[in-house]
């Protein structure tokens, strides 16, 4: 079974709810993100301080052992992402630290080319073995699994085998989420969509696209570019994200086709009373 939330729910064609962690990294908010009505939490540490020791304690600590023994496996309920600095997250060391601590997935900031995208993929990655059936695109990550196997409750094996992105390895839990945040984005939309390794395509609240168009984050033009986006995800088959703002906006978008939205839990839960679902 994927030990991925989000991979899992992706897998099986359902969309995925969410959160942002704005930099409250303490135990108790960690506690109670663990039981929140929602898939997955990503730190955003493109806006906040980037704190490595925080992250690490935040995810220890949303380790909810009674929900092991409830669900009968290590599936956590609640995956942990974060959100790096642009020019942090295209350095390997980042990643590979994030990673290390057990995340479970990485947000990458400004992705404006295919190179861009490929790089997100490769630094997510261990270097294949000589018989591996999926050599490309290259794994640069260094290999180190104790922080990991601790966090996920793995053996260094069993971790090796769910630590590879999704969807190009099925059986990967790992998963490489692009933004996109510029007109540059947007004219290479295909070409990054095609990288092997990418598993979904994000859209924030919009702010720094409509600054790349030059208009302003209510525009009409933004609206088009969202549009763009998700047509794109669509044509490739790439899970596609985008932050609600209302429990009205995130049914909207769960139409549309979206199947990631980023609100607030009363959105969240507003929004699937709206579209029927449990």
């Amino acid at each position: 079974m994927h030990l991925n939330p989000v991979v899992a729910k992706l897998a099986a064609g359902k969309t995925v709810y969410g959160l942002i962690n704005a930099g409250d990294l303490s135990l108790a908010n960690a506690r109670e993100t663990a039981r929140a009505p929602v898939d997955f939490v990503y730190a955003d540490m493109e806006h906040n301080p980037l704190d490595f020791p925080g992250l690490s304690l935040f995810l220890l600590g949303m380790t909810d052992k009674a929900a092991i023994i409830s669900k009968g496996n290590l599936q956590p309920n609640v995956a942990l992402f974060a959100r790096f600095p642009p020019e942090a997250d295209q350095s390997q060391w980042v990643v590979k630290q994030a990673l290390d601590i057990g995340l479970m997935g990485v947000i990458f900031n400004g992705v404006d080319s295919k190179d861009q995208a490929l790089m997100a993929v490769r630094s997510m990655r261990y270097p294949p073995l000589r018989d591996s059936p999926r050599k490309e695109p290259l794994g640069i990550r260094g290999y180190g699994t104790a922080g990991a196997t601790w966090a996920w409750g793995l053996s260094a094996a069993d971790y090796e085998r769910h630590a590879d992105v999704w969807p190009l390895n099925p059986d990967g839990d790992l998963l490489a989420v692009v933004m996109i945040e510029s007109v540059d984005g947007l004219k290479n939309l295909d070409a990054i969509s095609t990288v092997p390794g990418v598993g979904a395509l994000f859209l924030g609240a919009g702010a720094d696209l409509s600054r790349s168009i030059g208009v302003p984050s209510n525009s009409p033009e933004v609206e088009a570019a969202f549009q763009q986006v998700l047509k794109a995800c669509k044509a490739h088959k790439v899970a596609c994200g985008i932050t609600a703002g209302s429990g009205n906006d995130v049914a909207r978008r769960v139409r549309e086709g979206w199947n990631i939205i980023r609100s607030t839990v009363p959105a969240i839960t507003q929004g699937r009373t709206l579209l029927g679902q449990q």
